[in-house]
């Protein structure tokens, strides 16, 4: 048995999961936390983290009767084979995960902490979130600067009892 890459159908990743496990198949859907917005609210959401793929450990012969599942587009091809993924990056996927779940999930207006560089131990009010930095305020300088993701740490409340 070897994980294979199926794409699915926009969307469409958790409901075909749930599918291929009602036809007794080994599936893996990697799923990370996200917050999102609305207009009337914030909610944290769990988001496949590749879009319209999910990994199914079976037989080859198998994995062409998977394309009868509703929401399976089709099977992932590299040099015209169906795509093969190794066990160990299969783990290195779920330990990335697993990682990433421990870290606070940062948003506009949020209060943080630097944890390195010049500013390191000042806390600080996020402006905005790009894909590797954020815009902070130093209210006590009054100074707006750029940090990494991963220099910074959400501020932790204090339970008041």
């Amino acid at each position: 048995m070897v994980w294979y890459v199926l794409y699915t159908s926009a969307k469409a990743e958790k409901k075909v999961a749930e599918r291929l496990r009602e036809e007794n198949v080994e599936v893996f859907l990697p799923l990370h936390r996200q917050k999102r917005r609305w207009s009337d609210r914030i909610k944290v959401v769990d988001k496949p983290l590749f879009g319209s793929y999910v990994f199914v450990k079976c037989t080859d012969f198998r994995l062409r009767e998977l394309l009868l599942v509703y929401g399976v587009s089709r099977i992932v091809y590299y040099l015209g084979r169906p795509a093969k993924v190794r066990d160990s990056e299969i783990e290195a996927i779920k330990e990335f995960l697993q990682i990433a779940q421990d870290k606070e999930i940062i948003t506009n207006g949020d209060q943080v902490d630097i944890l390195c560089g010049p500013f390191k131990d000042k806390s600080a009010k996020v402006l905005n979130v790009g894909r590797d930095f954020a815009t902070l305020v130093l209210e006590e300088l009054g100074a707006k600067i750029y940090v990494p993701l991963l220099d910074i740490d959400k501020k932790k409340t204090e339970q008041i009892q």
